[in-house]
C-alpha cells in the first residue's frame, strides 16, 4: 500500500472512530449507510484495520443486522441497513459490565430472553410477566421488564408483544445460553431425585 494510500485509509479510520464512539442517536453506534456516506464505499475494509487497533484494548467492532439472522456474506445493501457499534471482545471479563446490575436481575434477563425463544421470537407482555413473577418479586417484574427495554435488549410493539431486540442479537449467545439453562435444569432435577435413582442415573451414564 502506497503512503499516500494510507494515509487516506488512516484518515477514514479516525473518521470512522469518532462515527462510532461518539453517541449521536438514542441507541448507541452508527447505521451501515452513515458509514457509507462519510467514508465510501470500502467503509467495510476501514472497519476492519480499526478493529486490528481496538483488539489490544480487548473491543472489536459488532454488527447488528436488520434481521435476526446474520448472512454469511453480506451485501453492501444488507451493510447498510446494519448497525454497527464497538463492544467488549467475546470472552472478555470487565467488571464494569456488571456495573448497576444485580445478579438476580441478569438472572431475569436470561430467562425472559430464554422465555422468548422457546416461543418462536415473540411472547406477550403478560405471559412474561407471569412467568416472571415465579422467580422475583410481583413489584420487580415490570421494572425489570422496562429496563430490558430500555437497554435495548427487548422491544415491544403496540399489542404488548415482546420480542428480541438488537442488543441481544449483538451480545448474547442464544444457543450457549439455552445449553447453559437446559444444563442448570438438569441438575436441579437431578438433586431433587432420591439417592437411589440418582445412583441408577449416574451408572446408565456410565455404561
Amino acid at each position: 500500500m502506497s503512503s499516500k494510500k494510507k494515509g487516506v485509509y488512516s484518515s477514514k479510520v479516525k473518521k470512522a472512530t469518532q462515527m462510532l464512539f461518539y453517541k449521536r442517536h438514542q441507541k448507541p453506534g452508527v447505521k451501515g449507510w452513515e458509514l457509507h456516506k462519510a467514508l465510501g464505499s470500502d467503509f467495510p475494509k476501514v472497519l476492519d484495520l480499526l478493529e486490528d487497533y481496538l483488539k489490544p484494548l480487548d473491543l472489536q467492532v459488532k454488527t447488528v443486522f436488520e434481521e435476526e439472522k446474520t448472512p454469511e456474506k453480506p451485501t453492501i445493501e444488507e451493510l447498510d441497513k446494519a448497525r454497527f457499534f464497538v463492544a467488549l471482545s467475546t470472552g472478555s471479563v470487565a467488571k464494569d459490565k456488571l456495573m448497576g446490575w444485580r445478579i438476580d436481575d441478569l438472572a431475569g434477563l436470561a430467562i425472559t430472553i430464554s422465555f422468548i425463544i422457546s416461543k418462536k421470537g415473540q411472547a406477550a407482555r403478560k405471559d412474561v410477566e407471569k412467568m416472571l413473577g415465579e422467580k422475583m418479586p410481583n413489584w420487580k417484574k415490570g421494572l425489570n421488564l422496562d429496563r430490558y427495554l430500555r437497554n435495548g435488549y427487548l422491544m415491544q410493539d403496540e399489542k404488548g408483544q415482546l420480542f428480541l431486540d438488537w442488543r441481544t442479537r449483538a451480545e448474547v449467545d442464544q444457543k450457549a445460553l439455552i445449553d447453559m439453562l437446559l444444563s442448570a435444569e438438569k441438575q436441579t432435577q437431578e438433586a431433587a431425585k432420591p439417592k437411589s435413582e440418582q445412583d441408577e442415573t449416574e451408572a446408565e451414564e456410565n455404561e
